[in-house]
């Protein structure tokens, strides 16, 4: 166990610290491009651990969000660190679909400040309204 990573007897994710929630930052196993950031309780961690497929904690809806439960588009997990005050996941994952945002971006990072505006840079992958029917 690292010294500075004070998480107990084990090293796992300390929930305590925000509230019962982590960030964590979802990349492309393969790309490194940084897909999305989304929170895990303990609940949703354990999932995640146990499925192999990312889940996690909706913090609008107040529930477990299992990433891509609508769309299809999943995230396979390959790889998981922590950080080393164990506050914060990244995930190393394969998305499938090519999806990883709600508004069909592969990104939600899709926007670049250019100026004094936000401009979109990425591609849309598929369109919200046919995939969510919302």
């Amino acid at each position: 166990m690292s010294e500075s990573c004070n998480c107990g007897d084990k090293v796992r994710p300390n929930f305590a610290k925000g509230d019962g929630l982590v960030p964590v930052i979802a990349q492309d196993y393969q790309t490194g491009e940084v897909l999305m950031m989304a929170y895990m309780n303990e609940e949703s961690y354990e999932e995640t651990l146990k499925l192999g497929y990312a889940v996690y904690y909706s913090r609008s809806r107040q529930k477990l969000w299992r990433k891509g439960e609508e769309s299809g588009n999943v995230q396979k997990i390959h790889e998981i660190y922590i950080d080393c005050d164990c506050d914060t996941l990244l995930i190393k994952v394969d998305q499938v679909g090519g999806s990883a945002c709600h508004e069909g971006y592969p990104s939600c990072f899709f926007r670049k400040l250019e100026g004094d505006d936000y401009v979109v840079v990425g591609k849309r992958v598929f369109d919200p309204k046919e995939v969510y029917k919302k």
